[in-house]
């Protein structure tokens, strides 16, 4: 099971802190999205881990499918 499932067809957001880690679920099966709560231990993939620069209100991708992961990129507007 490597497939990420879309958790939701839009954007997250989601205010972040500047200097402060985070892990985007990459695998859509975390129950505390949009953040990972270790489900995808039964799969290939693994979270996306980014520390923001900046405190923001950002827009983290909810299908799975940007290509600029963890930021949404429109694409969950074609799946």
């Amino acid at each position: 099971m490597s497939e990420a499932i879309i958790a939701q067809k839009g954007p997250h957001a989601f205010a972040v802190e500047a200097g402060k880690k985070y892990a985007w679920c990459a695998c859509g099966r975390s129950k505390k999205q949009p953040f990972c709560d270790g489900s995808h231990k039964v799969t290939a993939l693994r979270p996306v881990v980014f520390t923001a620069e900046t405190s923001e209100a950002v827009y983290l991708c909810g299908c799975k499918r940007s290509a600029g992961r963890p930021l949404c990129d429109g694409t969950h507007e074609t799946v």
